[in-house]
């Protein structure tokens, strides 16, 4: 049994298909290739195959030049039955003649397929036999874990199947002590839209001050929230009182998942406990809208108070959801001698990429 490749040449036949999948992830849809492309000028190559007659498998690689070198990155692709391996073989294949066809020095993938659940170290730490069997076959095709993990390889994931009252009652005794304390203090949460976008935009700069990381210009992020609240894959809620904006996060959500993408907050009226309002609403949102996961999108790759995600982690864990690891990105190489100069290279393509000069020290989300 062969794929067939098939075309779907429009938004609505692509995310129609896509959310049917299994492992289907927002960062897949028409919409996560268009806003990479006006942005970060990466060029969406969307490909689906049919297997045994029906689609089965879909990626939407961006393709991106840098001087005389060609990348391609599925971002939490591609989605299809990992299960079959099978299917698993002839997809990986497909995308690798395409990496070779268009001499890229790598093809980067991240599939949302779980490694393992729990901490690590801890009773409940498992590791799945699918988790093991995909990282085993990549290894055996010449696929190396990257060194550059563009995604969150951990998160935290609350399970929505749960009545409401069992959510709440599962909730850490800190977390609910300042849920109450955020409903005496008067903190209400709103759906926002897109007259909101520069007061998101001003909180996002206030938090990126706070905590010390850089953000980028709003154009950036308000063409990613515009275009997707747009599209019906992004919903703001926003924390307010005394007549102020005091936090937001912005929710994506597709197929069966919704994910906590971006969190912000002023310096104002922290002691309220806006954030875990936000936190618990957002989740009483996702469920009430039918999702399956709301996943919090964000755990430390080590889980030690020295990681850099350690003290958000604390603050996830306390809504009581499951520690989900996943396989992480790898990459293929047709030329492992153009690979390997491209990593010793790397700091000077990333400034390429961003059309500035390297910084010392800088994360690639691209």
């Amino acid at each position: 049994m062969t794929l067939t490749a098939l075309a779907l040449h429009t938004r609505d036949a692509w995310n129609d298909a896509l959310r049917e999948l299994p492992y289907a992830h927002v960062l897949q849809t028409w919409e996560w290739g268009a806003f990479k492309h006006a942005t970060t000028g990466w060029q969406p190559l969307r490909l689906a195959w049919a297997w045994h007659g029906r689609l089965a498998a879909m990626a939407s690689v961006g393709v991106r030049r840098a001087g005389p070198l060609t990348l391609m990155y599925a971002p939490k692709g591609p989605a299809l039955a990992y299960e079959d391996a099978a299917l698993r073989e002839a997809v990986l294949a497909a995308l690798e003649g395409e990496a070779r066809r268009r001499r890229a020095v790598w093809l980067k993938l991240d599939p949302d397929v779980i490694a393992g659940t729990g901490v690590p170290g801890e009773a409940d730490a498992v590791e799945t036999a699918l988790g093991a069997a995909v990282q085993s076959g990549l290894r055996a095709r010449g696929w190396r874990f990257s060194a550059e993990q563009v995604q969150v390889r951990n998160t935290v994931v609350i399970d929505l199947a749960q009545p409401e009252e069992a959510l709440l009652a599962a909730l850490s005794q800190s977390t609910r002590r300042k849920l109450r304390t955020a409903g005496k203090a008067g903190v209400t949460v709103r759906a926002g839209g897109l007259h909101d976008l520069d007061t998101l935009y001003r909180l996002y700069q206030i938090t990126g001050d706070r905590d010390r990381f850089l953000i980028r210009p709003a154009a950036y992020y308000q063409r990613a929230w515009r275009d997707f609240i747009e599209a019906g894959l992004a919903q703001p809620l926003i924390a307010e009182a005394e007549g102020r904006a005091l936090a937001a996060v912005i929710l994506f959500h597709f197929g069966r998942t919704c994910w906590y993408f971006y969190g912000m907050s002023s310096d104002e009226l922290r002691e309220h406990q806006p954030n875990v309002l936000l936190q618990w609403e957002a989740v009483r949102w996702a469920r009430a809208r039918g999702y399956a996961r709301y996943d919090l999108w964000g755990a430390p790759d080590v889980f030690s108070e020295t990681d850099r995600l350690w003290g958000v982690y604390q603050f996830k864990r306390g809504f009581h959801g499951q520690v989900v690891r996943h396989i992480g990105a790898w990459d293929y190489a047709p030329s492992p001698l153009a690979y390997a100069a491209f990593t010793r290279a790397l700091p000077r393509v990333r400034a390429l990429l961003r059309g500035r000069p390297a910084p010392q020290s800088e994360d690639a989300h691209d």
